[in-house]
């Protein structure tokens, strides 16, 4: 019997050495046989989801499955098409672009594309259902072309910004804000403490969004040939059903994806096939590495201490200081590396987080790599401290930056519990043991400390801010006190130096780096991308480096095998979370900044 159990396992065992090897040599066959980009070829890419910055390396929605094409990825890949002769053409479905932001960064890589000589044809089979659509017909006026289904519409109608403000509701449940703020800018708070806009508040908020529709007037005026006021007229008029809109000149057809698709591949040619953005770039050979080398480091999410992390199967991120920070670091000390590009999107969060990762964008200065900031969507509060000790700043005009302030303080649950039948007893030895124990409110000296504490800050920032800028301190403070601006505001008051995205931050990168003009550079994400296995080791409590100066884990060959269950785990994660079986807790209090509707 031993010698049976015996024999059985050594079979067991030949047959798993051939499967790993039937694997191998599968894997290796189809490598050679790697599909090539066609001879004729019109790019497309559908816009059904807002892009991502970055796909955070320990998460498995950036190591299996479907892979999330990301803002870079589409402007390198249109960069790569425009210079490439076998690509005729562009092809976008637009349905959702994300934020402003985003949208310009897209519509500036658009007209690069077109000024190539190449054509670009936007469709949509509505602008909108139920819904303003403006940030999307927005982007699609950067086209040459706009193609409309027949029975959809143009929703045209203008940009807002919804607050809530629940102070009575905290007040009903018997919970007090006790949240100091500097200054009167500084609104994030007001959700807890207001039942309406103040008087800053508003002024603030009105001057963002006029800021913004300016932006989107003058930009769909000039990619439709029309005036500034019969933009105005349009959106007042809005939403366009799909023959008012071609009328209005919005469009330029009715008609449905079919005869979209074989209009533009008729214009290319009769062998033109599609051919996906992402496809493209990973045939094609991705961006060249050719060139000086410059660091790209992502700063993603809301700034905490420690590490960044995502959800593995979700894929947020958070913006870890000590994870960007040592990618600063890792870029700052690689003597190939001649200049950093920051790209930071952010609304903010610790402020001592924040300050360690300012203080290595310093020290990269100091030994000699000069850092660019590319701001994206946001670079707010904590998101503008990490980047105002850059040699220089590059916003797009939408971009929601400054908010140079701080907030702090608790909020007081005594009376809520009270209501439940629920009493909390505290013992405590210290004076102010309970400083920041919710179920007490602050005497007059806690009052007067926290109060302290929130003057040091803003001090601080205010200082550093001044410094980065160049910028007499009294002038910093003018436009300080919380305040958010547009990007475009945001240059005229000398908080950033210039407006564009990517294309823009390396041509400052090659300035800074005394690099000639036209000069090619590779762009060299730090930290490394990390493979599947080591996610997976992350996740499951491995991938440890050797020293905090590390920021490569263990190897985690042997976990290989998992990848598929992995990957079928994310699909059931990712089914689950769309019926709403699970979600973030429920109950968690927030003051995020207000999301532009448009």
């Amino acid at each position: 019997m031993k010698r049976f159990i015996v024999g059985a396992l050594a079979v067991i065992g030949a047959l798993s050495l051939l499967s790993v090897a039937g694997l191998i040599l599968l894997l290796m066959v189809a490598a050679a046989s790697k599909p090539s980009v066609p001879g004729t070829l019109v790019l497309e890419l559908e816009l059904d989801q807002p892009l991502l910055e970055q796909v955070p390396d320990d998460s498995l929605a950036g190591a299996f499955g479907p892979k999330r094409a990301t803002v870079r990825d589409v402007v390198e890949a249109l960069e790569k098409g425009a210079q490439d002769p076998r690509v005729k053409s562009l092809l976008v479905h637009i349905d959702q672009p994300g934020g402003i932001a985003v949208a310009q960064e897209l519509r500036d890589a658009v007209k690069a594309f077109r000024a190539s000589g190449k054509k670009a044809v936007a469709f949509t089979d509505t602008f909108g259902e139920g819904g303003s659509a403006t940030g999307a017909y927005y982007l699609a006026t950067a086209f040459d072309e706009i193609y409309l289904q027949p029975s959809g519409d143009v929703t045209l109608t203008g940009v807002s910004v919804e607050t809530p403000f629940a102070r009575d509701a905290f007040a009903k449940l018997g919970v007090q804000p006790r949240i100091g703020q500097r200054y009167e800018y500084k609104n994030a708070v007001n959700t807890y403490t207001e039942q309406g806009y103040t008087a800053s508040h508003r002024e603030a908020t009105e001057k963002f969004l006029g800021s913004l529709f300016g932006q989107v007037v003058r930009g769909i005026a000039e990619g439709r040939k029309l005036s500034e006021d019969e933009v105005k007229g349009l959106i007042d008029r809005a939403p366009l059903l799909g023959q008012a809109a071609l009328e209005a000149k919005l469009v330029d057809g009715l008609l449905y994806r079919d005869e979209v698709l074989a209009k533009v591949k008729e214009e290319a040619g009769k062998s033109a096939q599609l051919l996906f953005l992402d496809k493209y770039l990973d045939r094609s050979g991705g961006p060249s590495e050719a060139g000086e080398t410059v660091a790209l480091v992502y700063g993603v999410g809301g700034i905490v201490r420690g590490k960044s992390e995502s959800n593995p199967l979700g894929g947020d991120a958070s913006f870890g200081a000590e994870s960007v920070a040592l990618a600063l670091r890792k870029a700052s000390e690689d003597k190939d590396v001649k200049a950093i590009l920051f790209r930071v999107d952010s609304p903010g969060g610790s402020y001592v987080a924040s300050d360690t990762v300012r203080r290595e964008v310093q020290r990269a200065r100091e030994k000699g790599k000069p850092v660019i900031v590319s701001m994206a969507t946001y670079a707010a509060s904590g998101g503008y401290f990490v980047s105002m000790g850059a040699d220089k700043i590059v916003a797009q005009p939408g971009t929601l930056t400054g908010s140079i302030g701080v907030y702090g303080g608790k909020m007081v649950t005594a009376d809520f519990w009270a209501k439940l039948g629920i009493n909390f007893e505290t013992l405590s030895i210290g004076k102010d043991a309970t400083l920041y124990s919710t179920d007490s409110d602050f005497t007059p000296e806690q009052q007067a400390k926290n109060d302290a504490s929130l003057d040091r800050v803003y001090t601080d920032f205010t200082q550093k801010a001044a410094e980065g800028r160049h910028l007499p301190l009294e002038k910093l403070q003018a436009v300080a006190r919380g305040r958010v601006w547009t990007g475009e505001d945001a240059k005229e008051l000398g908080l950033v130096d210039e407006l564009g995205g990517f294309p823009k931050a390396l041509e400052l990168v090659r300035e800074a780096a005394k690099l000639p003009k036209d000069a090619k550079v590779h762009l060299q994400v730090f930290p490394r991308k990390k493979q599947p296995a080591e996610v997976i080791a992350d996740i499951l409590g491995g991938g440890e480096g050797d020293n905090s100066e590390d920021e490569r884990g263990a190897q985690a060959a042997a976990l290989s095998p998992l990848i598929p269950a992995l990957a079928q785990t994310r699909q059931m994660y990712q089914l689950g979370a769309r019926l709403g079986l699970w979600g973030p807790p429920h109950g968690t209090l927030q003051a995020p900044l207000p999301e532009t509707r448009w």
